[in-house]
């Protein structure tokens, strides 16, 4: 049994451990002693990043403070071939004709604008702190909110705006289900070698037999089991390398890119794809044309100076705008799904 005393005192230490716990949650007070040394390099945060302009064109300061982008596209009009050609009896008073038509894509552009603040009293105490600094601090916070957001809606787009698509979500792109139909790194031997066989063609008569892809992109939890052999009877190659191959060899394009994607992950999409079941998407699709598949963003990140209004009190905004992506060609653009 403890004494009245020992139980005030315990319940003290209580209340002043889960004080300190509040204090040091997300404030500048972090309890130390005279033997705690303090480390110089400050530990950060982690995020999943990937630089969007590796998988697409990206056009930056481009129309900025507009509202859209008009995207026109032409049609050629004229018949058979054939229909053109002329004999002695021809009334040439009657000609076949071709013409060309247009029409035009409209991608919206949303702005973006965010502020961060400060006082003085939080400059000080941050800055008895030693080498961290809270202006700093708050900047790089702001930014990354910008860029990892700026990553997310180039894949997958805005739960808030449907409008807004990403590469995975285009609304007018075919989704295959019958070629892949579970991860290639679980496939036997001779799913495989059918995978390869229908992956390309699938994509040759999706585009109308007018072009072949230069990139393919693979859910990354998958892309991580490539490294196993395609046959371990005969384990000279892995997965991967035979499809770097396979690909580069058909289509003729010895720099084919294969690329990892976290967002093509069902438990990354499921907001997006399946309402929220999810689907592994790959992507066959050619990323380094931006008239068939581009994003915009005609203001990048843009930071205002740190003002006040009473000498106390500081603020600061930063601004932008983007679009989302859009794939101009959705015929040169195919997405394989399942769900396993």
């Amino acid at each position: 049994m403890f004494s009245k005393e020992q139980l005030i005192e315990n319940a003290i230490k209580r209340l002043k451990a889960k004080n300190e716990e509040i204090q040091n949650a997300l404030g500048f007070k972090i309890d130390i002693d005279t033997l705690t040394a303090i480390k110089e390099k400050i530990t950060t945060q982690k995020f999943y990043e990937v630089k969007p302009s590796d998988y697409m064109p990206v056009v930056v300061g481009k129309h900025a403070f507009s509202e859209s982008i008009l995207t026109y596209k032409d049609y050629s009009l004229g018949g058979d071939f054939e229909e053109g050609i002329l004999d002695g009896n021809s009334n040439y008073s009657k000609l076949a004709a071709t013409d060309t038509a247009i029409d035009g894509v409209t991608v919206p552009i949303k702005d973006w604008a965010k502020k961060h603040t400060f006082n003085i009293l939080e400059l000080k105490k941050a800055s008895t702190s030693g080498n961290w600094s809270l202006i700093e601090a708050k900047e790089k916070s702001r930014f990354k909110n910008w860029q990892l957001g700026i990553q997310k809606v180039s894949f997958l787009g805005l739960l808030s705006n449907t409008g807004i698509k990403g590469m995975l979500t285009q609304a007018d792109v075919t989704a295959n289900t019958a070629v892949i139909t579970k991860n290639i790194s679980d496939m036997t031997a001779t799913e495989f070698q059918a995978f390869l066989k229908a992956v390309l063609a699938a994509y040759y008569t999706n585009s109308d037999n007018t072009v072949l892809p230069d990139s393919f992109v693979i859910p990354t939890d998958d892309y991580l089991g490539l490294g196993t052999a395609v046959d371990e009877t005969f384990n000279m190659k892995s997965r991967l390398q035979r499809l770097k191959e396979s690909f580069a060899e058909i289509t003729q394009n010895p720099n084919f890119m294969i690329k990892p994607l976290a967002y093509a992950q069902k438990e990354r999409n499921s907001d997006f794809l399946g309402a929220g079941s999810g689907l592994n998407r790959y992507t066959l699709y050619r990323s380094q044309d931006e008239e068939s598949l581009r994003m915009d963003i005609p203001i990048d990140y843009t930071p205002t100076i740190q003002d006040t209004f009473d000498g106390f009190s500081y603020q600061s905004v930063a601004y932008g705008q983007f679009t989302g992506s859009k794939a101009y060609r959705p015929k040169e653009m195919i997405y394989f799904d399942h769900s396993a």
